[in-house]
């Protein structure tokens, strides 16, 4: 694995979170927030740590935020400090800043500045949640794009002993298998002669209607 480089400015709930897996995963990780006791919190989930503003150009250009392969900007209710931010950022010439928006209009101003990636925590895991909750096939949610998602479905009996050759899932669904996790194993780019088992947890890519259909009709 490659490591990288991550500052993430804002360490309430969502960035805590996310710096603590970044570090977890071994990248270089710089945790700034302008309270003293949220930035002491990080400092065993963090290569380093810092107490600043994210909208001061001095205190942001002093730990040398530019150098940063990705800045996730994860400021809190202060939706002008967050474009603030970001707009530095982009004016220093960062080539990834990452932003969690808080609503639809902050999204908006965002995209006029320049963020290169938006994120919406709390809809993005409301998705997920529903469609736990809507289907008990449903393992895992992810969704790509306004038309495209990935699923993770438990397998039954209905497609159980059967090799993908024979399912032909792509022909009738246009859905396609990415893998087969079976316990702790998993099986990246199954091949058409795998054989699925019941319990199996099919990792499958397609159009959100098409994926329907699949749960709904093939599994």
């Amino acid at each position: 694995m490659v490591k990288k480089q991550f500052a993430v400015i804002g360490l309430g709930r969502f960035g805590s979170s996310v710096c603590r897996e970044l570090y977890k995963l071994g990248h270089q990780v710089l945790a700034i927030d302008s309270k003293e006791e949220k930035v002491n919190e990080m400092t065993r989930h963090s290569t380093h740590s810092a107490i600043a503003n994210g909208t001061d150009e001095k205190a942001l250009l002093s730990l040398g935020i530019r150098n940063f392969d990705y800045v996730v900007v994860a400021i809190g209710d202060d939706i002008q400090s967050s474009i603030l931010c970001t707009l530095l950022l982009k004016e220093f010439g960062v080539e990834n800043v990452w932003v969690k928006a808080q609503n639809y209009y902050h999204q908006r101003v965002l995209e006029k500045i320049g963020a290169d990636r938006i994120v919406h925590p709390e809809q993005d895991m409301g998705i997920r949640i529903a469609q736990h909750l809507t289907s008990e096939k449903i393992v895992d949610y992810i969704e790509l794009s306004a038309d495209y998602s990935i699923v993770e479905l438990i397998a039954t009996n209905k497609v159980a002993n059967k090799s993908l050759i024979n399912l032909d899932i792509r022909a009738k669904y246009g859905c396609t298998i990415l893998g087969i996790k079976r316990g702790e194993d998993i099986n990246i780019a199954p091949t058409p002669t795998d054989h699925i088992e019941q319990g199996d947890i099919l990792i499958v890519i397609g159009h959100k209607n098409d994926l329907k259909r699949f749960e709904e009709e093939g599994m």
